[in-house]
């Protein structure tokens, strides 16, 4: 070994050491910051992993062993019909209400089949970005005015965004184009309409999991939020059925796992993440022990939850000690950040922007936080642009991001994002108040 890579080991040591002899232990900051990373990373295993991150691993292996490379490349694919492509893409929000970490397994998955990079960013931002019930809030809460320049933000952000990163790395992608041509594409030989049904329910089993609590006791979103268990159920049930059909999953297996998730539900009554869970547990046990495609289901989402779980955790805990929770703050006084993103000066969105990039957003939560910053004196720009890059980007999803395409693409893809939001909070900051 050099003594050029020892001095190496012999300053990562030593910083090691000298952060640990001068942490500030028993500052109240420091001890209070450190306790909303725990509190953080506690509430997003516990509302986050089960509910979010395992369905949507499961959706991405299927992605990767269920769903034809030619099918990918034909609607998603760098050489697709443009059109297509970004209008799928950005407007898939408005199915999936997921948050910025969520929607990272199902990018990950078509992303290794050969989406092309423009629509494949379109897909990751408009993901947690074109949430129909987050957008609706927004208007409700913060304003109509805010609400409609969120909605049309978010669209035409993820098809822009999802085109200059297409530009600018046009030549990687002739090169992934190159090489994807030459492999063979894998034909399960199933009906399209089974497939479709297939993703369908896993579909329907994430969205319906993590339906949130409507603004109001009536109407249409109210009414699926209190049956919100129930349409998950009949979800699981349809799923079931397909696998045992379609898919040859033993039929033992699946009667197995109702009992046991039934068996749950009634001895944790008041606990659904408890039989959720179960259906899971058995759902991975069963596939992982199998035979062909469905072991090879289990194999591609293990793939995934080992790449990304541990980094999202601990971008988690970060944004938690620099940020803290919502209703809370870290490191960072919330006091700070009011006093910064006040008027409606290119700095000031361009903080707001900055700090939503980082800071790590569970959907919906933002619409809270917004009222109690604009409370506090933030401008209408800022507050736009913290809602154009918040949902959409957080210090966890970044992690994962670069593991995924790379350090280099996604360092692109943020400055894309922070960029465009402070231009557009600061343009909608100018406009009249009666627009």
């Amino acid at each position: 070994m050099s003594w050029r890579e020892e001095w190496k080991y012999l300053v990562i040591l030593l910083t090691g050491f000298l952060v640990c002899f001068f942490l500030p232990v028993g500052l109240p900051r420091f001890d209070y910051a450190v306790n909303e990373s725990m509190q953080l990373v506690r509430w997003y295993a516990r509302e986050h992993v089960v509910l979010c991150l395992l369905p949507a691993f499961f959706i991405a292996g299927a992605i990767s062993v269920f769903v034809s490379q030619d099918s990918v490349m034909k609607y998603l694919g760098a050489g697709a019909n443009k059109f297509l492509a970004y209008g799928v893409a950005s407007v898939s929000g408005t199915i999936l209400a997921v948050c910025s970490c969520t929607v990272l397994p199902l990018f990950g998955g078509i992303w290794r089949m050969g989406a092309g990079l423009g629509p494949a960013i379109a897909f990751l931002y408009s993901g947690p970005a074109i949430n129909v019930l987050a957008i609706i809030m927004t208007a409700r809460i913060l304003g109509f005015r805010i609400g409609v320049a969120r909605a049309v933000g978010a669209v035409l952000f993820s098809i822009v965004i999802g085109l200059l990163m297409h530009f600018f790395f046009r030549k990687d992608e002739e090169k992934r184009v190159q090489a994807q041509a030459a492999t063979p594409d894998k034909d399960s030989g199933r009906p399209l309409w089974q497939t479709a049904s297939y993703f369908a329910a896993m579909v329907a089993v994430l969205v319906f999991a993590n339906w949130g609590k409507a603004d109001g006791v009536t109407g249409t979103w109210a009414m699926i939020y209190r049956m919100k268990w129930v349409l998950t159920s009949i979800s699981g049930g349809f799923l079931g059925v397909i696998l045992g059909l379609w898919y040859g999953m033993a039929w033992w297996k699946l009667g197995v796992t109702t009992g046991i998730t039934i068996i749950s539900a009634l001895v944790f009554p008041h606990e659904p993440l408890v039989p959720f869970a179960a259906a899971i547990v058995c759902l991975g046990a069963f596939t992982s022990t199998a035979e062909g495609e469905l072991k090879e289901w289990f194999a591609a989402s293990w793939a995934l939850a080992k790449q990304i779980m541990p980094l999202l955790l601990f971008g988690v805990a970060a944004a938690g000690f620099f940020l803290g929770r919502p209703g809370a703050e870290g490191i960072i006084p919330n006091t700070w950040v009011s006093a910064a993103v006040g008027g409606n000066s290119i700095w000031a969105n361009l903080l707001a922007a900055v700090i939503g990039a980082f800071m790590y957003f569970a959907t919906l939560t933002e619409v809270p936080i917004l009222q109690g910053l604009i409370g506090s004196g933030m401008g209408q720009g800022p507050a736009l642009a913290l809602l154009l890059a918040g949902p959409a980007l957080s210090l966890p999803s970044m992690l994962v991001i670069a593991s995924i395409m790379g350090t280099k693409k996604t360092s692109v893809y943020c400055a894309l994002v922070v960029v465009m939001a402070t231009i557009t909070g600061a343009l909608f900051g100018m406009l009249p108040a009666t627009l």
